[in-house]
């Protein structure tokens, strides 16, 4: 067994550069999942630099200073997410407080429903079961609202934080930018010498993730805007706070679409019952996700989706749990830096001699 774990390593790890790419990998890990709350706001810098650093190359080429470039870009972006903001959260957060309010009355009409099963088909259902589920599932409810209740309360001590994340966030973002090709270099001196495999991987990733993060920001404004309005035309209840939800699901791919299914067919069975109107809504949203998966995502993700949808909800799965939030957004990604990687430590293989040559 170590004979052969001795070989595996030789084949794959007797390039210095392969090794060194491999000690970087686990040591930017180790890094992110110790110390990965910490450097939160440095993480979201990095998003938002990446997502800004094409208009300010642009305007750069165009003979704008990269200074003055990334002022106006930078202003321009965050009085735009500020107009956002102040449109539409005062709508989404009345429409949340109608939903919560609403919740008693869907579970109420869920509640009655089940109970005249029993009556409707007395030799399949029993009232016992019904009762005895019932009783579950509002255990399940107090508790889940007495959790939100808990958290909500708790996030109070978060506004410190928020405050903070206005004011270091978009400092890192400008000096991200403007001094881009500094940090480069610095960043270039600090590498081993053995880097061959490093800049490979590396310059495929940053591609990669720079237009990972563009399409992923523009995939969610297309589809929550297009959801929103199609819901608004329909007259459904809570249509901008439903379309907000949907544009946001993409985060997770096939996961999300699923999970935020339920509360736009509560929402829809609610209002309407089993009706055309129910059947119109939810034909709009199916023929949306169908776009979306088909249309949209091909054209900002051409490279990403080549990736087997199991590799999708694997890496979903894997980097959610260990990075939450940003390890489901980057789960796409990483799985494709787990690609590249395999791809660059294969050919190792042909480059060593035999055994025979030894």
């Amino acid at each position: 067994m170590l004979k052969v774990l001795g070989n595996w390593y030789q084949r794959k790890f007797s390039d210095p550069n392969a090794l060194m790419l491999l000690l970087l990998i686990l040591f930017t890990a180790l890094t992110l999942y110790t110390l990965g709350g910490i450097l939160m706001p440095v993480l979201v810098a990095i998003v938002i630099a990446y997502l800004l650093d094409v208009p300010v190359t642009n305007l750069e080429k165009r003979g704008v200073g990269r200074g003055l470039a990334t002022s106006f870009v930078l202003i321009v972006f965050f009085f735009v997410c500020f107009v956002a903001a102040i449109s539409l959260l005062p709508i989404i957060s009345k429409q949340s407080v109608n939903f919560v309010k609403e919740i008693p009355n869907i579970w109420q009409s869920a509640q009655d429903w089940l109970a005249a099963l029993p009556e409707k088909y007395p030799n399949t259902i029993e009232v016992s079961y019904i009762k005895s589920m019932m009783s579950g599932v509002n255990e399940k409810v107090i508790d889940f609202g007495e959790t939100v209740v808990s958290v909500s309360v708790s996030s109070i001590g978060t506004l410190a934080a928020i405050l903070i994340y206005m004011i270091l966030v978009p400092l890192m973002v400008f000096f991200m930018i403007k001094d881009k090709r500094i940090f480069l270099d610095s960043v270039s001196l600090i590498l081993p010498k053995q880097r061959r495999l490093i800049s490979q991987v590396g310059e495929e990733m940053n591609v990669q993730i720079a237009n990972y993060i563009r399409g992923k920001v523009i995939e969610i404004v297309i589809v929550g805007a297009v959801t929103s309005i199609a819901f608004s035309l329909l007259q459904l209840k809570f249509a901008i706070l439903l379309g907000v939800l949907v544009g946001f699901s993409v985060l997770i791919p096939y996961i999300g679409a699923a999970v935020v299914t339920i509360p736009v067919a509560i929402v829809g069975l609610f209002q309407f019952g089993l009706t055309a109107d129910f059947g119109w809504v939810m034909l709009v949203y199916l023929i949306i996700q169908a776009l979306d998966g088909n249309l949209l995502v091909p054209l900002l993700f051409s490279e990403a989706v080549s990736l087997h949808p199991l590799y999708i909800i694997v890496a979903v799965l894997l980097f959610g749990g260990l990075w939450g939030f940003w390890g489901v957004f980057f789960a796409i990604p990483l799985a494709t830096l787990v690609k590249a990687l395999i791809t660059a430590w294969s050919p190792q293989v042909h480059n060593l001699p035999s055994s025979t040559d030894a």
